[in-house]
């Protein structure tokens, strides 16, 4: 039954609700006191700073009007100058390399026809030298042949001498 009867107005309870109240608003609730941090921030910041912000805004305003107007399109032009300056002697540049490359193109033709035609004298030389070779083994190969055809008949008539004398 207790759970269903609530506090009559005049009840004793109701003053001590209301300190409870009190108490809490003043300890616990911190929104009074936050918005007239607030407020006194807002007011103190209009006061102290004034128009400055909005001079500097329009400073800023002016200096990227002046470099829009003036400065960017100076370089530009610079820039514009310069890089058509600057393609020219890349061409230029890229031409000598490549006159470069060909004259090292040709030097190295140059030098691989005089190596193939060194080869090609050095092999010519060498089936020469070979041939020689050949026909000097040939000579001596004969002249060997003839030498001991001559020995053979040397020794031969020599034992027919010996043939002679042994039968004394």
């Amino acid at each position: 039954d207790r759970r269903r009867d609530t506090p009559a107005a005049g009840s004793p309870i109701q003053p001590i609700i209301k300190d409870v109240g009190e108490v809490y608003s003043r300890l616990l609730d911190h929104r009074p006191v936050i918005q007239g941090e607030i407020r006194y921030f807002v007011k103190e910041f209009e006061e102290k700073r004034g128009l400055r912000e909005l001079r500097v805004l329009e400073n800023l305003k002016n200096t990227i009007f002046e470099t829009n107007e003036r400065v960017l399109p100076k370089c530009e032009q610079a820039m514009q100058d310069n890089l058509s300056e600057t393609f020219k002697r890349l061409q230029a540049a890229n031409a000598m390399i490549h006159r470069l490359q060909e004259k090292e193109c040709e030097a190295r033709k140059l030098q691989a026809d005089k190596v193939m035609a060194r080869e090609e004298k050095c092999i010519a030389h060498w089936e020469e030298f070979t041939k020689e070779q050949q026909n000097k083994r040939a000579e001596v190969d004969e002249e060997h042949r003839k030498a001991m055809e001559r020995l053979k008949e040397q020794y031969s008539e020599m034992e027919k001498e010996l043939a002679k004398y042994v039968s004394f």
